[in-house]
Parts: structure tokens; sequence; C-alpha cells
């Protein structure tokens, strides 16, 4: 199936929800709220024109001028061998994302990795604990406005040299 078709159908399923829509892209997708993200996640993975079975990567992206992060999702149907992705967006203040780790299991790791550097909470899932990072570690170092810290408990967080020293 072609993107221009997984884009229709979704748009057709989901008239209200879909924001945007660019199959014609080289990253071919649509664009979600998160309020609507599950049940277009739900529609994605069980439909059986589309039958994505396989998410192949999650990652987070900061839209800091327009106080927005975002999900990107990429799927994969090994049954029907197509693929596309959903970008889901958040409010920067209060980012939560429905978790989808009950629909693929990848999404457990991916979105505990989003959390840690980006900071977007995944309501309900299973096991949402750090995986990147310590427990007490402040900021999310992916964001665009994230400073870097000078030390973590005496570890130095870099090493700044004097290049006109360097040989």
């Amino acid at each position: 199936m072609t993107p221009v078709q997984i884009s229709d159908i979704l748009r057709q399923a989901f008239p209200t929800q879909i924001l945007a829509a660019y199959p014609d892209e080289k990253h071919p997708r649509v664009h979600v709220e998160a309020t609507a993200w599950i049940s277009i996640a739900e529609f994605l993975k069980t439909d059986a024109r589309l039958r994505f079975d396989w998410l192949a990567n999650l990652g987070g992206v900061d839209y800091v001028a327009d106080q927005k992060l975002a999900v990107v999702y990429d799927l994969w149907s090994f049954d029907l061998r197509h693929r596309f992705a959903v970008k889901v967006f958040t409010p920067r203040d209060t980012p939560r994302v429905p978790s989808v780790a009950h629909l693929w299991r990848a999404a457990d790791w991916h979105e505990r990795e989003a959390f840690d550097m980006f900071g977007i909470e995944f309501s309900s899932h299973p096991d949402f604990r750090r995986i990147l990072l310590a427990d007490d570690w402040v900021g999310f170092p992916l964001r665009k406005d994230y400073v870097f810290p000078r030390e973590y408990h005496g570890i130095p967080g870099s090493v700044e040299l004097d290049w006109s020293q360097q040989k």
C-alpha cells in the first residue's frame, strides 16, 4: 500500500484528529495530538488494510519556538510490506503521550529513553523508570534549552582544553 493510500485511510477514519498529512514527503506521515494517539495507534495495528505490527523507531523532537514536543513513531507492516510514520504533538510544559507499549513491545524502552532525553511522560507505561540517566538527574539533555551541568556529584561534565597549549 502506498503512503497516499495509508494517509487517505487514516483521514477517513479520523477526520477531525488528523492535523496534517504528508504522504508524498521522504518521511511519509500524519500529525496528530497526543489526546487522539491511542485510538489511532490501535487502528494502525489492528486494521486489516494496515496491520502495522512493528514499531521500528520512536524518537522525540523539541519545537521550543512553538512550545511543543513531538514523538515520531516509525511503523512497519511485515505482512503487507509498507511503512508509515505518525508524529504526535504534546505541550512542552506538560508533555504527556499515552504509552503504546501494550501494542508494540519495542515502545517499552523507547518511551523510557524519550522521557530521559526530552521529559515526555508516557501514561499507562508498564515500567516507567529511567533508562539512561540517574534517578536524580536534573533536566532533559535533548531539549534545545538544556544547559549541560558543569559537574554531577563531583564528576566533571566536560573537560575544557586550552588549545594554545596543545602540541
